[in-house]
């Protein structure tokens, strides 16, 4: 497979199971490399994933996911070998963004107009980069304020928690409720970019 075809996915501990396990199937299932990276960590270590649900309470709720294989190390990759960047939900978004690293890939992928995926909690990271000035994003609801005050048209969320919006090369979701749109928009992306199979 070439170079050229490689997505790369931060991940932490307690990220989202369904939004890192779903995309990382997904798009391998279509071909590509999927380098799942967190910071401090090599490749062949694992981190924790959450699988957060809506059950009626006013948040979600929070049970134990899977051990999710790292597939390759944050310190040594190189961005633009990249073709797109997945950024999922759940609770490592909030520390994740403050590693300066994690925030100058991020821009690199808005500044060079890579496919970027974004979903749930995931949102964090792409307001402490600022790259959100003027552009329509989602999240899960609770990020609203954040993203308004961040300069972001917020993208409303109806009560499936399913909406997915597409605004230039960002594509989000709103939670992993919106997995199969999220991840068929973003393939979408790619191979408008030319990076499609």
């Amino acid at each position: 497979m070439q170079a050229s075809k490689k997505i790369l996915m931060f991940v932490g501990d307690y990220v989202e199971d369904y939004e890192a396990m779903f995309p990382f199937q997904a798009l391998t299932m279509l071909g590509y490399i999927v380098h799942t990276v967190s910071p401090g960590k090599q490749a062949g270590e694992t981190v924790k994933t959450a699988i957060h649900d809506f059950e009626k309470e006013q948040t979600y709720s929070e049970k134990p996911g899977h051990n999710l294989l790292l597939t390759a190390t944050f310190d040594t990759i190189e961005p633009h070998k990249y073709v797109g960047l997945v950024i999922p939900g759940g609770r490592s978004p909030e520390y994740l963004r403050l590693n300066e690293r994690v925030l100058q890939i991020t821009r690199y992928f808005f500044l060079t107009n890579k496919p970027v995926a974004v979903t749930c909690h995931g949102p964090q990271i792409l307001i402490a980069a600022d790259v959100l000035k003027g552009r329509l994003c989602t999240g899960y609801p609770g990020l609203k304020p954040d993203l308004i005050l961040a300069g972001a048209i917020w993208g409303e969320v109806d009560e499936t928690l399913s909406n997915v919006y597409v605004d230039g090369n960002l594509v989000s979701s709103a939670s992993w409720r919106g997995n199969p749109e999220w991840m068929r928009q973003f393939a979408r992306l790619l191979a408008g970019k030319g990076y499609g199979f």
